[in-house]
């Protein structure tokens, strides 16, 4: 049997994104110009920096001044500077170009990007800055000692599917650090459990969120500009439905086209990706990618609850950053910009931790002030009501917005409350309305040129997971699932889950099963957050497994 290697760190940060990155940048030029020496480690899943990250993207670029002052804004692998940015409400059948941006939508100065490459650029700046970042591994356990947080475990490989040793077997590697830094992205494992053991959205609403499909095309020469950027209402969401769609013209003829919708929706069959291969078909994004070809296809989850669903940011040697905070303003829809600050606020409250010889909560604090007094906050807090506006329809929605925009955030009712989106799931027989297949019965035989079933979209991610290893999706009790979340309400996840993990199996007799095709698995999260019940669980597969982005 192989024993358990154990490493220490001054700090761990759990994540490869553009907070984790931000935090690693930051606090080595202020150890740095503190003159100290502190060893500074950052893990991610991905077998490459990356490789699992997908964003639209169109950034707020003044970030990168903050985080990188002494770096050519030229070396930042930005794509375009936005030249062209117009809001579009659509029709089965056409579109109107709405004469005015809605309120905090503009995109004047921002830039499209791929975020992957954004962080494969961050992560060299890190590493010529001392930081050591170990990609392939996943961290799946938190260490505690005394009831208090000491560090982390990486999972164990070598296993069978019951999680049995085989030959190669090879035990989790014990990493021992002062202070951890949560940065996993949305809904991170790690965090979601450090939050519920220490209760963090205590008096917080919960978080809620959006699922957003994307695809990248290589289009015909004329079809789009760089820089060119467009997002769309209506069409084909209907008004107990949220959400819109983005086309972003990128260099070398490529466009970034996706749908985003929020996870509060009734539908129990609503299904994103396909509600994303029919919002194609309309004449104005169709004619954009008309002689175009797929190179890419991604899914991932959006933290939209704002300035009242962030959780406690800390806790005894450990702080909470980026998407797994819960960073996002909306309607904007942007959070990379929000992501690096607040890592970099991280990165100054680790310094004064460090200056102090004190981990604790009672410094640790710190970092909330610190964003409290921040333009995060700024930023945060005019929209600090949107979100939760929109939890009974677009109508509903539009008239708290209206009340919003006229006191400044606070709307006719103060504070809006907010439920999980699992709960918002109706079950069958609750359901009123035409489900979603027959909403759309004449435009769901994808043609496998301008639409895509999921298997073939799933072609388009390079997803691989190890045959040999537990399960990283978990149904929490299968009694109760088969009872209620198959018999009630039709098991959900065979239509939100956007890359076709999960099959509901009849046999000859009618019984039903949940097949459960984990190899597929994008890592967006959305059953451990739409299930009802909280009926599934995600959690980390091997390292290196799941999606290889290359520019998403």
């Amino acid at each position: 049997m192989s024993t358990v290697d154990s490493v220490s760190t001054d700090i761990l940060i759990i994540g490869g994104g553009p907070s984790g990155l931000a935090t690693a940048i930051h606090v080595a030029d202020l150890l740095k110009q503190k003159g100290l020496t502190r060893r500074v480690l950052l893990i991610e899943k991905g077998s490459a920096i990356g490789n699992h990250i997908i964003s639209g993207a169109v950034i707020k670029a003044d970030v990168f001044k903050e985080l990188l002052p002494d770096v050519d804004p030229s070396e930042i692998p930005l794509d375009s500077k936005v030249s062209k940015d117009s809001t579009l409400l659509l029709s089965k059948n056409g579109s109107i170009k709405l004469p005015f941006h809605p309120p905090y939508m503009s995109n004047t100065g921002n830039y499209t990007a791929s975020l992957g490459e954004v962080c494969r650029f961050l992560a060299k700046k890190a590493e010529e800055k001392g930081v050591e970042i170990y990609p392939g591994f996943s961290v799946s356990e938190l260490l505690y000692e005394n009831d208090k947080l000491i560090g982390a475990k990486t999972i164990d490989t070598g296993v069978d599917h019951h999680g049995n040793p085989e030959a190669n077997f090879q035990p989790g590697t014990r990493i021992e650090a002062k202070l951890i830094i949560f940065a996993e992205g949305v809904r991170g494992s790690l965090a979601k459990k450090l939050i519920r053991k220490f209760d963090l959205q205590k008096e917080r609403n919960p978080q809620v969120y959006s699922l957003g499909c994307k695809e990248l095309w290589s289009v015909p020469e004329g079809n789009i500009q760089a820089g060119e950027i467009y997002h769309t209402m209506g069409y084909p969401l209907n008004l107990h439905e949220f959400g819109g769609g983005f086309v972003y013209g990128l260099s070398g003829n490529r466009v970034a086209v996706g749908l985003v919708v929020g996870l509060d929706y009734p539908d129990p069959t609503f299904d994103t990706h396909d509600a994303f291969q029919v919002w194609k078909t309309t004449p104005f994004v169709s004619k954009i990618l008309k002689g175009g070809r797929l190179l890419e296809y991604g899914a991932k989850t959006l933290p939209e609850g704002g300035l009242y669903s962030l959780p406690k940011l800390y806790a005894d040697h450990a702080l909470i950053v980026g998407d797994s905070a819960g960073f996002l303003a909306m309607p904007a829809l942007k959070g990379v910009h929000l992501a690096i600050k607040s890592g970099m606020l991280a990165a100054e409250t680790a310094l004064f931790a460090f200056e102090k010889n004190d981990f604790s909560e009672d410094t640790l604090k710190q970092y909330e002030t610190l964003v409290n007094t921040s333009w995060i906050y700024k930023e945060l807090y005019p929209v600090r009501n949107f979100r939760q506006g929109f939890a009974q329809g677009m109508i509903a929605g539009a008239f708290h917005f209206g009340g919003q925009l006229i006191t400044g955030g606070a709307g006719f009712f103060g504070k809006l409350e907010a439920h999980k989106d699992s709960e918002a799931t109706r079950k069958l027989s609750e359901f009123q309305g035409k489900k979603f297949k027959e909403r759309f019965r004449d435009r769901l035989d994808f043609d496998k040129m301008l639409t895509f079933d999921k298997a073939t979209d799933v072609y388009y991610t390079g997803v691989n997971h190890d045959e040999q290893q537990v399960p990283h999706l978990h149904i929490n009790n299968p009694a109760t699932y088969d009872a209620i979340n198959i018999k009630e309400y039709g098991a959900p996840c065979q239509f939100y889950c956007s890359a076709e993990v999960y099959e509901l199996h009849t046999d000859k007799s009618g019984h039903q099963e949940l097949r459960i095709h984990a190899e597929n698995c994008l890592h967006c999260k959305t059953c451990d957050i739409k299930e009802p019940g909280d009926g599934i669980t995600w959690n980390v597969p091997n390292g290196g497994n799941g999606p290889e982005y290359k520019y998403m």
